[in-house]
């Protein structure tokens, strides 16, 4: 007899187990090194090692399905990649893999997408799929040799709050004493922006996102952040130009798209729970987890904020919250606008957990705010459970 636990495995098994998943983590790899020659819409032979890699895995792919349409060559694969959306492609992929704005390249701006990002990044043959996480730890290692738990709180919000800096800003970081344990990791975090930001002169950061902002055709700006792009155009943050425009820096994609975006919705959900009256604690014991929050009766909630795009590869790095400091409850939390933007997201969360993770449930930022609220009033016990399913798909 299959068990409930046999048959999730097995779905996982499954998703992990579609020929054309690797293929995808190629296509993303094959994206990012092509944006980081220059433009996607132009580029000349003899293609890079991975982007052939990749045209000739999904041209193999395409007549293996049977398709009657197939990528002849680099551009057609690109054009592919930023005029259908993955769902579409003749591929061996699971059914909850990708959505119907699910794009490899941004069909306005032609740069790299957010979910092409997260494949590459949390690829197994990427180069950089640990960098974030290893500037962090270091960030880690620093502050406690110089026993400064406010040294790496300094750090973090640094990383969230100024993912751009100017000359004199950056001169600035090395007078900050709070930052003076970290300063070697600095010049690993920051890097020169690149001319294809600029426009007639001028640099313009999101004020929503803070991150750099894009210059496209007929005069309008493009936000990398997903999420910031279905709220509508971004208002315009800073615009630096002339003196401040020299020597610009911001972080590096994975820095901006694993620490400054999940800490920009960190920093929002502290302001919210703050204003219930709640105890609240950002990166607690050297960021064992990201908010801690203690109730006037002392119970204690470990929260972890993920803004991902795709819920697939946000389960399957589902792990338990660390124990420590100690709390009642833990769960992960992701922004509503993202959780709505795919037809199943928590479903597909669920889905792709490992077993270890399993009591690990995953909450909207308004549901959390909602229990919070309850919890206060004392009008039922909310627990931190997965909520249950709404007409076969998972939204709240």
């Amino acid at each position: 007899m299959t068990t409930a636990s046999d048959a999730h495995a097995t779905h996982r098994g499954d998703w992990l187990d579609f020929p054309d998943v690797r293929l995808v983590r190629t296509l993303a790899g094959a994206v990012i090194q092509l944006a980081d020659l220059g433009s996607l819409s132009s580029f000349k032979l003899p293609y890079p090692a991975e982007a052939q890699r990749a045209l000739d895995r999904t041209v193999l792919a395409c007549l293996l399905r049977g398709a009657e349409e197939v990528p002849r060559s680099l551009p057609e694969l690109l054009f592919w990649c930023h005029t259908r959306p993955l769902e579409d492609w003749p591929l061996d992929l699971p059914p909850d893999a990708f959505g119907p704005d699910d794009y490899l390249v941004d069909p306005e701006a032609l740069v790299p997408t957010q979910l092409c990002h997260e494949w590459w990044i949390r690829g197994k043959d990427a180069g950089a799929a640990q960098f974030d996480r290893e500037v962090v730890h270091t960030a880690m290692r620093l502050c406690r040799k110089a026993s400064s738990p406010e040294s790496y709180v300094a750090f973090r919000r640094l990383l969230v709050e100024r993912p751009v800096l100017t000359g004199v800003e950056r001169f600035e970081t090395d007078t900050d004493l709070f930052l003076a344990p970290v300063q070697e990791l600095l010049d690993q975090c920051y890097a020169p922006v690149p001319a294809s930001y600029e426009f007639e002169g001028t640099y313009v950061t999101c004020g929503r996102c803070l991150t750099m902002l894009t210059p496209v055709a007929g005069g309008t700006w493009w936000c990398e952040r997903d999420r910031c792009r279905r709220r509508g155009a971004p208002p315009h943050g800073r615009t630096l130009g002339g003196t401040e425009a020299a020597g610009l820096l911001q972080l590096v994609r994975p820095l901006r798209q694993f620490v400054t975006s999940p800490g920009r919705a960190e920093v929002a959900l502290e302001a919210r729970l703050s204003a219930l009256g709640l105890e609240v604690q950002l990166w607690p014991g050297f960021d064992a987890y990201d908010l801690r929050v203690t109730f006037p009766d002392g119970y204690v909630w470990a929260i972890d904020v993920k803004d991902w795009k795709h819920p697939g590869l946000l389960g399957r790095s589902a792990k338990p919250v660390r124990p420590e400091p100690p709390y009642n409850e833990s769960c992960w939390v992701a922004p509503r606008e993202q959780v709505e933007s795919h037809r199943d997201y928590i479903g597909t969360y669920r889905r792709n957990r490992p077993l270890s993770a399993e009591g690990l449930p995953l909450l909207t930022d308004d549901r959390l705010v909602t229990l919070a609220t309850a919890r206060l009033r004392g009008t039922n016990d909310p627990h931190l459970t997965d909520p249950a399913p709404t007409n076969g798909t998972d939204r709240a």
